[in-house]
């Protein structure tokens, strides 16, 4: 492995991310140029702020695998175009073909770049419940990005995922096999994993944070959320973490940052509701812990909120 690379990489990971960063590659509507986290996995690491008209929505991780036989590509990406600038970098580090696509979830900015690789008869693949959120939402979805991404949604529609799976996805191409895994309720329906164990590295989606917050949703189960990523997902032994939002990174920073976090905020609300607290006052509990972290401005009081609804029934 290029120790040298990995090792930037890392430390970069390791530092705080910040929402004021401007665009890193303004020649793209990537919001940052693919590196090589590994030989043969790149990743175009997003924005970790919101999706805005500058950085083209490119606010979550954008990778790709080089097999030696075809490329696969982890997240079709938030529009025609955007998906379109990845595909120009592929080009530019091999000739071989994209071969596969997968979606990590049912979210837009993983799913609305679709309409581009369907358009050149690329296979995509993503869980069956993100399959089914993108077909029920896939047009409010759309409708969201035209709205910040105005002439950069140009081209792009609603194109649903040709094939599915369940709870595991095999894919052997060249000289990799990839593991494509749901290993249980997290983030968002359909939470999907990548898995290549003879690199030990864990293109991870949503299920782990460690620059930005994790956004908790109100169709979110946390406690199912920190059973998952403590059991099946922790179990894998990655050594590297592609996030689905941040740089790559170690389990060490994203089990700190996703499990740690939602074991903190869980024990927040849990204390505030034994202490008869009640929704208005459980926004303000303490996650002054957390500050640091992009989107906490945005996200820290709807997560306590979020989780207490949750809780007040457990």
């Amino acid at each position: 492995m290029r120790l040298a690379t990995i090792c930037a990489v890392l430390a970069a990971g390791a530092a705080s991310a910040h929402e004021d960063i401007p665009d890193q590659y303004p020649q793209s509507e990537l919001y940052d140029k693919p590196v090589e986290v590994i030989p043969h996995v790149w990743s175009a690491i997003g924005a970790t702020a919101p999706p805005t008209y500058e950085n083209a929505g490119h606010n979550n991780n954008l990778s790709f695998v080089v097999t030696g036989d075809g490329v696969v590509v982890i997240n079709g990406g938030a529009s025609a175009r955007l998906a379109a600038a990845l595909h120009d970098e592929i080009r530019a580090v091999t000739d071989q073909p994209v071969k596969l696509v997968i979606d990590e979830n049912g979210q837009g900015h993983a799913m609305l770049g679709n309409s581009y690789w369907a358009g050149l008869g690329v296979d995509i693949l993503a869980h069956e419940d993100a399959i089914a959120v993108f077909e029920k939402d896939g047009d409010f979805l759309l409708q969201g990005m035209r709205g910040y991404n105005r002439d950069r949604a140009e081209g792009t529609t609603v194109a649903v995922p040709n094939l599915s799976f369940s709870d595991s996805y095999t894919v052997e191409m060249g000289d990799v096999t990839l593991e494509v895994l749901h290993l249980g309720p997290a983030h968002d329906p359909g939470d999907t994993q990548v898995w290549i164990p003879q690199w030990g590295i864990v293109i991870a989606g949503d299920i782990a944070f460690h620059e930005r917050m994790p956004p908790i949703f109100a169709e979110t189960c946390t406690s199912c959320w920190i059973e998952t990523f403590d059991g099946p997902f922790t179990d894998l032994g990655a050594t590297w973490v592609i996030p689905g939002h941040g740089h790559p990174t170690s389990m060490a920073q994203v089990t700190r940052y996703t499990s740690d976090y939602l074991k903190d905020i869980r024990a927040k609300i849990g204390a505030h509701i034994d202490e008869g607290g009640d929704l208005a006052s459980a926004y303000y509990v303490d996650q002054s812990r957390w500050a640091h972290l992009d989107t906490f401005e945005e996200l820290a009081t709807k997560n306590a909120g979020r989780v207490f609804e949750e809780m007040e029934w457990e």
